[in-house]
């Protein structure tokens, strides 16, 4: 079983940056990519970043291309989320996840092992 950290959430100002990170533990999984999800109050989960371990290969939702950035670092076992040029409706709780695939890559049905959340509050 998988155990997956978020942190670095917390409250900025419009335009401002903030640096997610999610750390990967535990035994007897096994997964090829990672992805960061949000939720907004009132609103269904989405797909924000994902990135396959192997390759590298990242995909952005339309949304926030040009402004996040994943990456990972494979000894630590740790994603990131670098998000930049913050706006307001970036609040959300995000998520991270990770799973086995090749497809769906911001779809939630291709992650099998999610953690519990970093809130992101964007104010103006």
């Amino acid at each position: 079983q998988a155990q997956l950290v978020e942190s670095g959430g917390g409250s900025v100002q419009a335009g401002g940056s903030l640096r997610l990170s999610c750390a990967v533990s535990g035994s007897g999984y096994s997964y090829n990519r990672m992805g960061w999800f949000r939720q907004a109050p009132t609103k269904e989960r989405e797909g924000v970043a994902s990135i396959y371990f192997g390759s590298g290969d990242t995909y952005y939702a339309d949304s926030v291309k040009g402004r996040f950035t994943i990456s990972q670092d494979k000894l630590k076992a740790t994603v990131y989320l670098q998000m930049n040029s913050l706006k307001l409706e970036d609040t959300a709780m995000y998520y991270c996840a990770a799973g086995i695939g090749d497809s769906d890559e911001l779809r939630e049905r291709g992650y099998k092992y999610w953690g519990q959340g970093t809130q992101v509050t964007v104010s103006s």
